[in-house]
């Protein structure tokens, strides 16, 4: 969105003032450290199903100000003059890759859940694409002892990369003008990252985040809309536009066959052995954290002769005696989709931890041991009170939260002995999980229970552990869908 300054020579005093409001180069951390933060997102993204947002010859796909814009060379150039252009299609949760090239001064972004003619920054949210750098947004202060200083007019929310009034993006990592740039963007749930150029710039979970800009930008809570290619009247070009779709995974996955994976998710179990997994070296996920070297080795040799002893493979199922320790996945995982099949006998007592984390309660809602003749509890507190356990209220709530909602919304387990199914999805600390096709849980967040004085947030990534509760215990069809992160 265009900022139009007007030129003027400052006092030192007014160049102190913008100074704060405008990050400049020199001020931008280690280029490693951007890089590195972008690793995940990287490998993640190697595996994606990508998809052509232009075809190279035509706009076909696209929608609005057709006239703007034309297809050169396999470039989409936004005319001199050109403004919105509209994807025909909507989309949720994805990842956006494209390379641009900017003339000096040039502007232009990225609207992404935007409803059709919406506004790209307010209707929805606009990712800057802009040479920051340009005659138009900078001036020169004369300061007190005859000394030229660089003034941008931009606010931290103006430059490139940024999240229009909301997220200021890092700088220093846009090319020279004439050059061309690779961005990716990632839109997940709340959770926006932009890498240029192989550095993150942007990382943020908006709704976390007030407006910076005064306004209001209620498109910041779509969940979804098409993405725009916002024009400024200035010519930009862009090449290589491709998308790769995150949307929610249906609740059953297209393949019955056991330990078969639906297209685009893995298998963590193989069906034939314990391949993958490993005992549970501390109980306590921080406490594991701060093994290393000899210390670690002992522990996790340990916990792998335990396991050995109390889990085994049958006939496809991954089977758990009831005596031993949790399963743990041999890697971490940070943000990702997971399916998984589970079955309990009557009266048992499970769980799936994340991230480390306890946990997505899995037991027997019809276990004797709930108070007979009871109402529904109105709440959190009134359910752990009047039950004790909360077992009537079924599985897939997030048990050991407190200070966030810890029940499922709905009971839809089925019998002991039966098979059930979790599609559990996290995206940062928010949780949401589908039991046998009915959502329990939708974004709700799981708290770091490790941390009892409620201060520390979730790790980024960590294992996934099916959890021992002294009940005998079956698993099939575990599969998993990472997301960038």
């Amino acid at each position: 969105m265009r900022s139009f300054p007007c030129f003027v020579v400052v006092a030192a005093l007014q160049l102190a003032t913008f100074a704060d409001q405008c990050p400049v180069s020199a001020q931008q951390p280690a280029v490693d450290a951007q890089v590195q933060a972008a690793e995940n997102a990287v490998r993640v993204l190697e595996g994606a199903a990508w998809k052509d947002l232009f075809n190279g010859t035509d706009l076909t796909g696209w929608v609005g100000d057709v006239k703007g814009y034309k297809a050169e060379n396999g470039v989409l150039v936004c005319n001199k003059g050109g403004k919105n252009l509209y994807t025909e299609q909507q989309y949720s949760d994805f990842a956006m890759q494209f390379e641009f090239r900017l003339e000096e001064s040039g502007n232009n972004g990225i609207g992404i859940r935007v409803p059709m003619n919406g506004h790209p920054s307010q209707d929805g949210m606009e990712i800057q694409i802009l040479d920051h750098d340009g005659k138009l947004y900078n001036g020169e202060a004369l300061m007190a002892n005859g000394e030229k200083k660089r003034l941008s007019w931009l606010k931290p929310w103006q430059y490139h990369g940024s999240v229009y009034g909301l997220v200021p993006a890092r700088t220093g990592y846009l090319k020279p003008v004439g050059e061309w740039n690779t961005q990716t963007i990632i839109a997940i749930e709340d959770h926006i990252m932009v890498i240029l150029n192989g550095a993150v710039i942007v990382d943020a979970f908006i709704e976390e985040l007030p407006p910076l800009d005064g306004s209001a930008h209620p498109g910041r809570k779509n969940r979804s809309g098409h993405l725009v290619l916002a024009g400024h009247d200035d010519r930009v070009e862009f090449r290589n536009l491709r998308l790769a779709d995150y949307a929610t995974a249906p609740t059953k996955p297209a393949s019955t066959a056991l330990n078969s994976p639906p297209a685009g998710f893995a298998a963590i179990f193989n069906g034939s052995d314990l391949a993958g997994w490993k005992g549970l070296a501390h109980e306590n996920a921080n406490e594991r954290r701060k093994l290393n070297g000899a210390a670690l080795q002992e522990a996790q040799g340990k916990a792998d002769e335990v396991m050995r002893s109390h889990w085994s493979v049958a006939e496809g199922i991954l089977t758990y005696d009831g005596k031993g320790q949790s399963l743990c996945t041999d890697r971490n995982y940070g943000d990702f989709e997971l399916y998984v099949d589970w079955k309990i006998p009557a009266g048992a007592d499970s769980g799936i931890y994340l991230r480390g984390t306890p946990q997505i309660q899995i037991w027997d809602p019809w276990d004797p041991r709930n108070k007979p003749g009871a109402g529904d509890p109105a709440n959190a507190l009134e359910w752990v009170a009047q039950y004790g356990n909360g077992r009537n209220l079924g599985s897939g709530g997030l048990w050991n939260n407190r200070r966030w909602r810890n029940a499922p919304t709905q009971l839809a387990d089925r019998k002991p002995g039966e098979w059930n199914t979790f599609l559990i999805r996290m995206v940062g600390d928010k949780v949401s999980i589908w039991l046998n096709d009915k959502q329990v849980v939708d974004r709700v967040r799981l708290e770091n229970y490790w941390d009892k004085a409620g201060l520390e947030p979730l790790p980024r990534a960590d294992q996934i552990e099916l959890q021992h509760h002294g009940s005998e215990l079956y698993f099939r069809n575990l599969y998993v869908r990472e997301l960038p992160w």
